[in-house]
């Protein structure tokens, strides 16, 4: 962490309840790829460097390829992602760059065609959570790298 407050310090209750929320939501049904890209695609939207490095690390842990890594950039433009994929990355955009009309009736409608109601109100809710923590990460600068030993992401060997 760098000279910024340091929430795990001063409210680690509050810190505990948002643990649980992501691990709950981590636990849900929801894809574990489509979970590693939309946490990727907020946290590059957010300019969070510490969530960007974790969750490309995570995300090769779990087995994504490097090159599909490199493309959530791009995603519209990538034949990389499946439809399904498209829909999540959108809806993560549009719910991580809220405007004044909220989200667009055509994303909204575009992630129903592909998830059910659970699916659908689960991936909401990862967004919903990577975003605060976007958020928080980008208020006290946590520096990118400065828990994988504790995380376990020190095995993705990305140096």
């Amino acid at each position: 962490m760098s000279n910024r407050i340091n929430l795990f310090q001063t409210v680690p209750a509050l810190i505990k309840t948002l643990s649980e929320a992501s691990q709950a939501s981590h636990n849900s049904s929801l894809d574990i790829t489509i979970k590693n890209l939309v946490d990727l695609r907020a946290s590059q939207l957010n300019g969070c460097a510490f969530c960007v490095d974790m969750h490309v690390k995570q995300a090769k842990l779990q087995g994504e390829r490097e090159l599909r890594l490199y493309h959530v950039a791009i995603w519209r433009e990538s034949p990389l992602f499946s439809a399904k994929e498209k829909a999540a990355l959108g809806l993560a955009e549009a719910m991580t760059r809220l405007g004044e009309q909220g989200v667009p009736d055509t994303v909204y409608r575009e992630a129903r065609e592909h998830f059910s109601e659970v699916a659908l109100s689960e991936l909401v809710f990862a967004i919903a959570i990577i975003n605060t923590w976007n958020r928080l990460m980008v208020l006290s600068q946590a520096l990118p790298g400065a828990m994988d030993k504790a995380y376990g992401l020190d095995r993705a060997h990305l140096e």
